[in-house]
């Protein structure tokens, strides 16, 4: 008896799963932006992306939870310049260089869609829960890096305190650039300003912790 081949489609691998669940961000924020949440459906949502809305729904719990690959993608890439951060640099010297590739890697297009969702998170209290959530999330990997750099515990109440400072210098940061955005260009002179601000203000937050200069 000959060997009969499998039919079928191939399992889809877990980077795929991924850029689909990229995909399906990308046009529900381009809808969300262009026509409202309430305007928008799940099934709006799936045909724009091209999948079926059993496969949307498989991703996604609520058409608001849609932004979240977009936001995470941001999120991922400040997460690891902050764990990159060498033991004998200073912090905002360390961002000064290894921010600015992260600011250049949204040239696709990905910087205007967050900009869009954090504008949209000021009157979609929805998509604002999606937004802090993540931002909570992000809170932890601080902790984590700035706890090690003081030898101390993630749960220490000083790195907590300097984790959600730096946490609401970024959100503060993200939400100017946004308002900035939607009336101007983002011009390599607006990002290069951003990066600074951000650095400048976290400055004052890691000053005094081990292995700075603060």
């Amino acid at each position: 008896m000959g060997y009969a081949p499998r039919r079928g489609r191939p399992p889809v691998t877990d980077e795929q799963r991924q850029q689909q669940r990229l995909d399906i961000s990308r046009q529900a924020v381009r809808l969300f932006a262009t026509q409202g949440v309430a305007a928008t459906s799940g099934e709006q949502i799936a045909r724009a992306a091209g999948v079926s809305e059993r496969t949307l729904w498989r991703h996604f719990t609520t058409k608001e939870s849609c932004v979240a690959p977009v936001l995470t993608k941001m999120f991922d890439a400040f997460r690891t310049v902050l764990r990159d951060w060498p033991p004998e640099l200073d912090l905002t010297e360390h961002l000064r260089v290894a921010f600015t590739p992260v600011l250049e890697s949204w040239s696709d297009g990905g910087v205007d869609a967050v900009l869009a969702v954090v504008r949209m998170t000021h009157h979609e209290p929805a998509l604002r829960a999606v937004y802090l959530a993540l931002r909570e999330h992000s809170e932890d990997t601080f902790s984590e890096v700035l706890a090690e750099r003081m030898g101390v515990p993630p749960d220490n109440i000083d790195v907590r305190m300097r984790a959600a400072t730096m946490n609401a210098i970024i959100k503060v940061a993200a939400d100017r650039l946004a308002h900035v955005a939607a009336d101007d260009d983002l011009t390599p002179e607006v990002l290069d300003r951003h990066r600074e601000q951000v650095t400048t203000a976290i400055s004052t937050v890691i000053r005094g912790l081990t292995g700075t200069d603060g």
